[in-house]
Order: structure tokens, then C-alpha cells, then sequence
């Protein structure tokens, strides 16, 4: 190694030689200037070439032989005009200045390439670790890494909901703190004030830092040593860039936990359609035998058949809720949209309710004094999501006190609404009333249905593309929003 730098040392001193030969060979037309410059230039070109110590060897050199060769008299190191040793210090000091800022730009050069090098060095590692097929065999491999790299007895890469089964108290305070944390040598605790660890370093066995994804910890990274862990800076920032691949190991497990979930849960789902659509078809011929031997048992006298009858128009319809749900969830629902008046919706549901209300007053308002109300709806449908919503509160409201249904335009929407005063929906639940088979925890044992009218009119409102919501009515009680697409008189007079 040291005959590779005297060898480039000795390149640099023929250059050096060749170089004031050719400035003697036309001394006489030289000025001072332009040797002083010529040799500056090779002052740096010697520094960029082999470092600072070149050049200041370079420019030493070039001092003496500046003095030497050509300022008069020429031959000694007497200076005649004393102003040339301005030129002489000037030159030296110029040429060292030039050789240090050459030195410290190679130097920021190199730290820079360093960097780009360690960089590319840990985006390489932590890449080739997260690669693996299976999430929770990459972060094993993260973590064996990181012992590996600081030699440590053991690290662990925990994640947050692993947590609860944990003996050490200060693994789950890190998790919520956000704060590190280390055990001494005696087995005493230590805790800092931030995430890092440099306030714990020194007799520390067992380092705990927080892996954070923005402000939440989503684990725990434990180093574990045999004696107390020392990271220089090196490792200190190898350490800082392994943290952020050990966030994303975390996360990829947690994420790949949920989609299996998912994935079962959707397999499930598409199961559970499955069985409903083929038990609520396989239903069908026995209650329709039921429904005729109870006729025949009611054409002999028999009491007891008018229960039979009731119970079977009862699962009849809870069969047929069942297939229209599979269906609206398939997708294969045949729904048909036609240009049909509000008046003509809102007098068909008062029919259908008369006889169910029986003495409850049903109080209905409508736009006064306007136009005709048109909507584009399936008028069969509709009507079917409105009974269900009166039928709730006929059923949940007191006796007394009547049920309202109001229409309103808003926009090119139609809104209507079913309000009650009962006891309305406590807060907590409003939000799964829309789901199939969800009853009240007071719903009656005998009357409360299956819990799949709802569920079944908000898909045929959105099916139908409207919407259907809830929200608690002021004063007590309930209100169902139905809003369906409305249709303006101009376009109904064109397609006329």
C-alpha cells in the first residue's frame, strides 16, 4: 500500500519536473504571474489526484523552486525586490488554502458516498428479510439480523396485540408511553424521556424501544445482551434504519392477519347465502303441504287449524324475507323502475296498514298546492319498504300515540318519513339496526320477527338508488328517512 502511494507521489514529481523545465525553457518571456499560476494549478491538480499531503508537498516544492528559478537573482533564495515575497507567501498560502478546501470537498465526497453505500447496504438488507413469502418468517429474519449485526444474545420484535400475554410489565408501559426503557445489569429499571435510546446506554443488559408508524406504536423491539449493549455511531444509525423496516414487519403481519380474516369472513358470508337461499327454497313445498292440511283439518271443525294456518303464513313470509335477502345480496333482485306519482304510493301503503293499525291513527302530509309529485321507483317495492317502516312503529309506539308519515321534496330526491314515539334506538345500536337478523335486546320473544325488514328495505331503497336512515326524533322516538329519485314534470311531459 505504501509503495501504490510513493509510486503516485513519484508520477506527480516528474509532472512537477517536466513541468518547470517547460517554464524554464521561456523564462525570459514569463512574467511572475504566470508561474505563480501555472504552478497553483498544479497544486490542485495534485491535491484532487492524491490528497491534501500531496499538495502541500506540491506547493512546498513549487515555493522553493518559484524563489529559486525565476525571481532574480536566479540561482539562491536571495530575493532582490522585496515586494516578491508578497508573491512568494501569497502563492503558499494559496496553494495550502487550495489544498485544504480540495481535501474537505474529498472528504464531504466520501462521507457522502459512505452514506449512499450504508444506505443502499440497508434498503438492500432489509428488502432481501421482508421478502419472504410469509410475514411472520421475514420479521424473524429482521430480528435475527439485528442480533446478528450489534451481537446480542437475542432480539425480539413484538407487536402490540401480542402483548397481553407478557410477564414484563415494561414491554406493554413502552408500548403506551411510546418511551424507551432498559434493565441494568442488577436488574433495576431505567426509563428515558423519548423514544431513543441513547439516555439508557451504558450498564444497559436489555434495551425496549417503541416501533412507531406515525404517532402510534405498533410494538416493541427488545435487545437482549449478555453484557452492557455499547452502540457506536455506526450502529446507532444502522439500529434507527432497522427500527422503520421492524414498523413495517409489524404492520405486513398485522395486515396479513386481517386479510386472512377477511378472507374467511367473506367465505363465510358467501356460505351463510348459500345455505339461506337453499333452505328458504327447500321450505317452500313443506309449508305450502302444512297450509293445505290445516284447510282440510278447519273444512272438519278442527280449532286447531287456524293456529297452523296462522304459524305457517308466518314462516311463509319469514321464507320468503329470507330468499329476497339472498337475492338483494346477489345482486339478482328484478327491480323495475317506472315513472310512478307519490299520491298513488302513499294511498296503496295506507291500504295495506288499515287493517294492521286497526284503531291508531296514521297522520299523513303532503306537499299541499304544488305539482305532482313523480318519482322513478318500483312502485311495488316502495310500497313494501314503507309497510315495513309502519308496521315498526305500530309496533313499538305506545297506543295512544299516532304515527306520522310526511312527503317532502328535496332536491331531485322525494323524502319520506315514518315517525313514531317510542322508545326510539339507544345510540349504541343505531348503527347494526340495518343488519339482517338484528332484533332489539327488549324486542317481544312472539312478535318481534326475525330482524330482517329492515335490512331487506334499505337494500331495496338503495337497489333501487335511494337510501334509507334512521335518526332519533326530537322529543322521543324514532325516524325512518326513505329518499327515492325524483322525476321533474318537464322530462315526464317529453316522454309523453
Amino acid at each position: 500500500m505504501i509503495r501504490i502511494r510513493w509510486s503516485h507521489w513519484g508520477i506527480w514529481l516528474v509532472v512537477f519536473v517536466l513541468t518547470t523545465a517547460a517554464l524554464l525553457a521561456v523564462r525570459s518571456r514569463l512574467d511572475k504571474a504566470h508561474v505563480a499560476l501555472l504552478y497553483l494549478l498544479l497544486v490542485l491538480a495534485a491535491s484532487v489526484a492524491g490528497g491534501r499531503g500531496l499538495g502541500l508537498v506540491v506547493a512546498g516544492v513549487a515555493f522553493l523552486a518559484f524563489n529559486w528559478l525565476f525571481l532574480e537573482p536566479y540561482g539562491t533564495f536571495t530575493i532582490a525586490d522585496p515586494l516578491d515575497w508578497l508573491v512568494l507567501v501569497t502563492f503558499l498560502v494559496v496553494g495550502g488554502v487550495a489544498a485544504q478546501i480540495v481535501h474537505l470537498l474529498r472528504a464531504e465526497t466520501a462521507e457522502a458516498r459512505q452514506r449512499t453505500e450504508e444506505v443502499d447496504r440497508l434498503a438492500s438488507l432489509g428488502a432481501r428479510t421482508l421478502a419472504h413469502p410469509r410475514a411472520a418468517d421475514a420479521l424473524a429474519a429482521l430480528a435475527d439480523m439485528i442480533r446478528s449485526t450489534l451481537s446480542l444474545r437475542e432480539c425480539r420484535i413484538r407487536a402490540t396485540t401480542d402483548l397481553g400475554a407478557s410477564t414484563d410489565e415494561i414491554v406493554p408501559w413502552v408500548a403506551q408511553t411510546g418511551l424507551a426503557a432498559a434493565r441494568l445489569a442488577d436488574g433495576t429499571v431505567r426509563l428515558a424521556e423519548s423514544a431513543d435510546p441513547d439516555s439508557l446506554l451504558g450498564d444497559a443488559v436489555t434495551l425496549l424501544l417503541p416501533l412507531s408508524a406515525g404517532d402510534t406504536v405498533v410494538g416493541v423491539l427488545e435487545l437482549v445482551s449478555d453484557r452492557p449493549i455499547a452502540l457506536d455511531q455506526k450502529r446507532r444509525q444502522f439500529l434507527a434504519a432497522l427500527r422503520y423496516y421492524a414498523v413495517l414487519g409489524v404492520e405486513r403481519v398485522r395486515l396479513e392477519a386481517e386479510t386472512a380474516n377477511v378472507a374467511a369472513l367473506q367465505a363465510a358470508d358467501r356460505l351463510k347465502d348459500a345455505v339461506l337461499a337453499a333452505v328458504s327454497h327447500d321450505l317452500r313445498t313443506p309449508l305450502t303441504t302444512i297450509k293445505a292440511m290445516a284447510e282440510a283439518l278447519a273444512a272438519d271443525g278442527d280449532e286447531r287449524a287456524e293456529t297452523i294456518s296462522v304459524e305457517a303464513d308466518r314462516l311463509n313470509r319469514l321464507v320468503a324475507d329470507l330468499l329476497d335477502l339472498s337475492r338483494l345480496r346477489a345482486g339478482g333482485f328484478p327491480i323495475r323502475l317506472e315513472l310512478n306519482p307519490v299520491d298513488e304510493l302513499v294511498g296503496a301503503v295506507l291500504q295495506r296498514v288499515a287493517g294492521i293499525l286497526g284503531g291508531r291513527r296514521l297522520v299523513v302530509s303532503l306537499p299541499a298546492d304544488g305539482p305532482l309529485v313523480v318519482g322513478r321507483f318500483d312502485l311495488g317495492q316502495s310500497i313494501r319498504i314503507l309497510v315495513n317502516l309502519v308496521e315498526n312503529a305500530h309496533k313499538y309506539s305506545p297506543p295512544d300515540a299516532p304515527i306520522e308519515l310526511t312527503v317532502t321534496v328535496d332536491g331531485g330526491d322525494i323524502v319520506m318519513a315514518v315517525l313514531d314515539r317510542g322508545p326510539g334506538v339507544p345510540e349504541s345500536e343505531q348503527g347494526r339496526i340495518f343488519e339482517p337478523f338484528y332484533r332489539p335486546a327488549d324486542a317481544l320473544p312472539d312478535g318481534g320477527g326475525a330482524g330482517l325488514g329492515l335490512a331487506i328495505a334499505r337494500w331495496l331503497a338503495e337497489t333501487q338508488g335511494g337510501t334509507l336512515r334512521y335518526e332519533p326524533r326530537a322529543g322521543g322516538g324514532s325516524r325512518f328517512v326513505l329518499r327515492l329519485p325524483a322525476a321533474r314534470l318537464d322530462h315526464l311531459q317529453e316522454s309523453l
